[in-house]
């Protein structure tokens, strides 16, 4: 994330929202050692970028292209951190 200069003009933004989502907000935030502001900015920033590299086009050779579907079409090996990960309930919904 390329550094951001304390000098530079900010301008606002308002959004309304759900009380529940800013209190799910800010205790992340909390969790975090941010406040609310720089939590959202981050996040919409990161959201932001990984929309836009999204839309990068890879090029690769016919058969880095197969051995990445064959990748992708191999099934997953049950083991004990996948296990873990299924039971345990998503952080937000732990609020």
């Amino acid at each position: 994330m390329p550094a951001v200069d304390p000098h530079t003009k900010r301008t606002a933004l308002n959004l309304r929202i759900k009380p529940e989502l800013r209190t799910l907000i800010d205790s992340a935030a909390k969790v975090r050692g941010k406040n609310r502001t720089d939590f959202i900015l981050e996040a919409a920033q990161q959201a932001a970028e990984e929309a836009l590299l999204d839309q990068a086009l890879i090029r690769v050779s016919p058969q880095a292209h197969a051995e990445f579907l064959a990748c992708l079409d191999r099934p997953v090996a049950p083991n004990d951190r996948l296990q873990k990960t299924l039971k345990t309930p998503a952080p937000w919904n732990r609020v």
